[in-house]
């Protein structure tokens, strides 16, 4: 690691506390539905999927490359050293709100919104990167959930379909054991897209100070950030496994790896092409998915409105916690 300024050190060490607490908020992410099954324990559970965050992380740089320079401007934030300690204290401050009350909001789009909201204060809206914020991120944001839910839904049916001659009974004790490697798969897929969001954020600060002339992630910023986020979901975020496992709709086995497998092929997929969508919408939506399968009334929807309303609001909350966040680094006379 090279030597850096000691504001710089700050900076990355709040961004590395960020990814810190994405982990623990989003470790129910990938074990909520095999807790809640009871396939796994709690302790093997987050052991396995801080081990696989850890690897996914290292898989790839591609969302890290959206959130260096696809929300804002780079070019036009030169000296406002400020800018990504104000988002990260913005985005962490409504993660620890969220997680005090035990709801599954999005820590990508709480840090895609302090740092809109930190820009804004410092730049104006021309700061704003504005169509790759549309194209990467308003429309994922929409479009997740809703592919999430429909292949939740269509994966449900083809096992409905192929497995009808099953006994419920039977179908479960046969998706029992095959829910650990759906489980290992989203929780890779978890690490390849949430990680790489913090990779990104330190990679700006580091442009932003001067140390490197291009947005691209070094490689001790990719091992840093694989390395909190696993130790941050082995820490766990139980009350929002209990949300996400057991308040939406009861899982069985079967519908577990449903869930699961469905979510990481979307995840999967978003972070080919870069956008740093949320692993919470799209693993919620896939539960609601797979519920919907059953029968409509065995979904919790008052659950559902609950959790879109903090969807809503996370950006433009955060974006406000970012911004009053460098106002008031500003104000000390800190930068």
């Amino acid at each position: 690691m090279p030597e850096l300024p000691l504001l710089l050190v700050l900076i990355v060490a709040v961004a590395l506390l960020f990814d810190f607490t994405n982990g623990a908020h989003d470790s129910a992410n990938a074990i909520a539905t095999v807790v809640s099954t009871k396939v796994l324990s709690p302790r093997t559970a987050v052991l396995m999927a801080a081990g696989l965050n850890l690897i996914g992380a290292m898989l790839g740089d591609q969302v890290a490359t959206t959130l260096g320079k696809g929300v804002v401007n780079p070019d036009m934030l030169n000296g406002s050293q400020l800018l990504v300690l104000g988002a990260l204290l913005g985005a962490i401050a409504w993660n620890l709100i969220t997680w005090y009350a035990g709801i599954p909001s999005s820590s990508s789009h709480a840090l895609i919104g302090g740092l809109i909201g930190s820009a804004v204060v410092h730049a104006g809206f021309s700061s704003l990167n504005g169509q790759s914020i549309i194209d990467k991120i308003l429309i994922p944001l929409f479009m997740s959930p809703l592919c999430g839910f429909l292949a939740g839904y269509l994966l449900m049916e083809l096992i409905k379909i192929v497995c009808w001659h099953f006994n419920r009974h039977k179908t479960n004790s046969f998706f029992h054991h095959f829910q650990i490697c759906s489980a290992a798969f989203m929780a890779v897929s978890h690490g390849l897209n949430d990680a790489q969001k913090t990779m990104g954020i330190i990679t700006l600060a580091l442009y932003l100070f001067g140390e490197i002339e291009v947005i691209h992630v070094p490689f001790w910023v990719k091992l840093l950030c694989a390395t909190a986020m696993a130790m941050g979901t082995a820490v766990g975020g139980w009350k929002i496994v209990r949300t996400m496992g057991h308040k939406i709709f009861k899982l069985e086995p079967v519908h577990g790896v449903a869930a699961e497998t469905s979510a990481s092929l979307v995840i999967v997929g978003a972070s080919m092409f870069g956008a740093p969508i949320s692993t919470t919408h799209t693993i919620t939506a896939c539960i609601f998915g797979v519920g919907s399968t059953k029968r409509l009334s065995a979904v919790r929807w008052g659950v559902a409105g609950q959790l879109v309303t903090a969807w809503m609001l996370t950006i433009p909350a955060a974006a406000v916690m970012g911004g009053f966040f460098f106002w008031l680094l500003h104000a000390l006379g800190l930068g």
